[in-house]
């Protein structure tokens, strides 16, 4: 590896520092408080960023012209649906292709698989899956029940998923049990719980719902902000992240209590209408127009903090049942980011929040050297070009399932995406070849970032169109 050394007189002794050049450097823009920048990523061997400035010298260079650099984005609530039966609509290898075709370059994957990950030995298997097919990086979350053993869980996987309510994979605690010696339990080894937040003592049992909208009055916004509230009593010294928020009221509850907050494009962009079939059912359900609308403002404003897909395909001919029958969910990991560059396109968006949302809040919850394009980080990144709009077609899509409940709307799809430096989206394409890694969380999980260094002399703004009209980029504290 090529290394220049450079020494210095310190306290009478020679200081040798080794300056090692970067492997690649990429040339294009870059978000820079608050502004977008043209700059230079020098890219080690190993995949770190080593330096990021005006100009960077050594190495291969590439050449993104006017071309956007964004950290890729970590998906924090994803459905693989491996392991499953034969014939199962998603695995590993597929879903995390979409993943990066969609510009996420990590996942974390939830429990309600078949079988559910609720021990030690699945939650190794499940590993083991991982590592045979995943395209891009992944964690693994454990099920919490009664009978969960803890500890053991905790040091194995990236956390917990608590299930309040009954959902696909039916995993929900039973009605009436006393989660309090759980959750201590849970607080005691520093691993995070992902809830879903549903109180099924509030759900409408006698209404038969045959649309979303009847599905959303079935299973009512008040069970979500009353399941919040019911473990507010119990969170003493635990990480809670409410997974899907659908109200601002439950999303206000968490918050104060110290949670992070995830939404999900579908409760940010969609709504519950009475001519929608069972493609539009998800739990917890999309809701009305007003409370989607509010729940997209709180998204823009930084108070939920984190964007997530709850990718969770199913086939069409499942969703093509009677609506009471139907499974709930749907896919949306490789449309999640396109979606949302789309409403800074628009203006409708900031890009430091989505940036903040998608990629370095996620990366700060779970601790990993990623989501900001600084010295030190893993050269995880995207080259985005908002004049790139196109049309979602479920046809062009990568879903195994064949269809998405975002046809038609527009997006912004990465032209290339790169793992630890190396590509993996070229033009729109996979050309990745198994450089997926499973992960653990990090020591610093939780913890906050410095702020990225100021170089010695700051590059001018770019004098083409600016995306992002917005301040500096919000605290990422969760």
């Amino acid at each position: 590896m090529p290394a220049r050394s450079r020494g210095s007189k310190l306290h009478g002794r020679q200081n040798v520092h080794v300056e090692v050049e970067p492997r690649t450097v990429f040339a294009g823009r870059i978000l820079y408080r608050g502004r977008i920048i043209p700059a230079e990523l020098g890219v080690s061997e190993e995949g770190r960023i080593l330096k990021v400035a005006p100009s960077v010298r050594g190495g291969r260079r590439v050449d993104l012209g006017e071309a956007l650099l964004l950290p890729s984005a970590i998906d924090l609530h994803v459905h693989f649906r491996d392991p499953s039966p034969p014939g199962s609509v998603e695995d590993f290898q597929s879903g995390t292709v979409q993943a990066a075709l969609g510009g996420v370059g990590a996942v974390v994957d939830m429990p309600n698989t078949d079988p559910p990950t609720t021990s030690v030995e699945r939650l190794e298997e499940k590993g083991d899956r991982f590592r045979a097919k995943a395209e891009v990086d992944g964690l693994l979350l454990a099920a919490l029940r009664t009978e969960t053993r803890v500890e053991e869980l905790a040091a194995q996987g990236a956390g917990f998923k608590l299930y309040m309510a009954p959902t696909t994979g039916d995993l929900a605690a039973p009605p009436g049990t006393d989660l309090r010696p759980l959750l201590e339990r849970v607080a005691r080894t520093g691993a995070p719980v992902h809830v879903h937040a549903e109180d099924p003592r509030l759900f409408q049992e006698g209404l038969y719902a045959v649309d979303p909208e009847g599905w959303a009055a079935k299973r009512p916004a008040r069970s979500e902000i009353s399941a919040v509230r019911s473990l507010l009593p119990l969170a003493e010294g635990l990480r809670l992240h409410l997974a899907h928020a659908t109200t601002v009221e439950a999303v206000e509850l968490a918050r104060g209590a110290g949670w992070s907050v995830e939404a999900t494009p579908q409760h940010l962009l969609l709504a519950a209408t009475a001519h929608q079939d069972a493609r539009w059912k998800v739990n917890p359900p999309l809701r009305s127009v007003a409370e989607r609308d509010a729940l997209f403002g709180s998204f823009k404003t930084g108070r939920v903090t984190m964007l997530a897909s709850d990718h969770a395909p199913h086939a069409l001919s499942e969703k093509e049942r009677p609506f009471p029958e139907a499974p709930s969910g749907m896919p949306g990991v490789e449309t999640m980011l396109p979606l949302l560059l789309e409403k800074v396109r628009s203006g409708d968006l900031a890009l430091p929040t989505l940036v903040a949302a998608a990629a370095r809040r996620p990366a700060l919850f779970l601790g990993l050297p990623r989501g900001h394009l600084a010295a030190g980080m893993e050269a995880n990144f995207l080259v985005v070009d908002f004049r790139d709009k196109t049309r979602i077609r479920a046809r062009d899509l990568h879903a195994p399932c064949g269809w998405t409940a975002f046809e038609g709307r527009e997006g912004i799809f990465p032209r290339a995406h790169y793992l630890r430096g190396r590509q993996i989206v070229e033009d729109g394409e996979f050309v990745g070849d198994h450089t997926g890694l499973l992960l653990s969380r990090g020591d610093g999980a939780g913890a906050s970032l410095p702020a990225a260094p100021t170089p010695r002399t700051a590059p001018r703004p770019s004098s083409s169109p600016n995306p992002s009209s917005a301040p500096s980029v919000p605290s990422p504290s969760a």
